[in-house]
Parts: structure tokens; C-alpha cells; sequence
């Protein structure tokens, strides 16, 4: 019986690994490779993209339901791999984080405390008033958007297309913002893995 438990896991644990892939053998990755605020500033120098930054905190409900939903869809895993630098930034950290040449801290932050606790500046520095909110960056680091709230993987196919593919360029008033949005046709499952 032990033998026949350690097969099944065996084989279990290898169609998981397998299943999972790598960038190496050509198999897309199965979650979205964030990296830090300061990597991706360093990376966007020397490859610039766009940057993508989920603003959350340990706290919120719907931060979660978009990490689980939308931030493991497979369609949306696949773009913004691709096409944007992805930054994962908990509003409330206490770490130092450096944007632009300028430190930011969270000096309200309270170790022995739980649930809200404290505002990274960085933060208030990007005018974050919600949670969940996506920060769109230009390669310049130039802030482009925030979308504030829970999106779904085709809600924020919108977004993601709008600024990689520098439509927010040509679509500078509300009307065009409209129809814009009213011809836009997604492509996202709705699904994740």
C-alpha cells in the first residue's frame, strides 16, 4: 500500500512540474513574474517596457480576489509577461522602497499591529486612494494611468491593451474614451488555470 501512495505521488508530483513549465523549454510560465519597484526600474533601462503595478493590501477582500481570478488567468499571465514589467507593491509595507532617485517609508507602520497599519508614502506619492488599484507606468516612469478596483481578466485586457499598444495617445476626450471602450472586443477567457 505504501508503495503503490509513493507512486501516486510521484507521478502526481511530476505531471505538477511538468504542468508548471518554465520560459526555457518554451512553455509560457503559470503566474505572472513580478518583481520589485526597484527591479523593474532597472529593468525597463536596459529593456524599457511599460510597468504594471497591483497597489494592495494584506487586508482587502477584493486585492485578493483579483490576485486568485485575474492575475493567475492564463491570458493575462501570457500578456503582461510580455509586454509590461509587473510590480506587485503592498501599500502598507514597511520597507523603504526607492522611486525615481527618492526613498519612500511608511513611518506609521506598527509591527505589533494587525489589519490596516500604515501608508507606504509611495503610495500617497502615486495618489493611491483604493485597493485594489493598477498603476500604469510609462517607460519613462511617467504615471499613465490608475485604475482604481476590482477587474476581471477581460476588464483589464482593456487597460492592458490600451497603453501597450499607445492608444491612450490618439483617445485624448471622454467621447473617444466611450468609443473606444464601446469597439473594444476582449479576448481574455474569463477562466483561470
Amino acid at each position: 500500500m505504501k508503495n503503490i501512495l509513493l507512486a501516486v505521488a510521484v507521478i502526481f508530483f511530476a505531471i505538477n512540474l511538468s504542468a508548471q513549465g518554465s520560459a526555457k523549454d518554451g512553455v509560457m510560465p503559470q503566474k505572472i513574474n513580478w518583481v520589485s519597484l526597484e527591479e523593474a526600474q532597472e529593468l525597463t533601462k536596459k529593456n524599457p517596457k511599460k510597468i504594471m503595478i497591483d497597489v494592495y493590501t494584506s487586508w482587502c477582500g477584493p486585492c485578493k480576489m483579483m490576485t486568485k481570478n485575474t492575475f493567475q488567468n492564463p491570458d493575462v499571465i501570457k500578456y503582461v509577461n510580455k509586454n509590461f514589467y509587473a510590480v506587485k507593491f503592498n501599500a502598507e509595507t514597511p520597507e523603504t522602497v526607492t522611486f525615481k532617485g527618492q526613498e519612500y517609508s511608511n513611518p506609521d507602520y506598527d509591527p505589533n499591529k494587525r489589519g490596516r497599519n500604515g501608508v507606504n508614502q509611495f503610495s500617497r506619492y502615486m495618489r493611491v486612494s483604493a485597493y485594489p488599484t493598477v498603476l500604469y507606468l510609462d517607460e519613462e516612469l511617467n504615471l499613465l494611468y490608475s485604475d482604481k478596483g476590482y477587474k476581471t481578466p477581460q476588464q483589464i485586457e482593456l487597460y492592458l491593451k490600451f497603453f501597450n499598444q499607445e492608444d491612450y495617445k490618439e483617445v485624448t476626450t471622454t467621447e473617444q474614451w466611450q468609443a473606444y471602450q464601446a469597439k473594444f472586443v476582449p479576448s481574455f477567457q474569463e477562466k483561470t488555470n
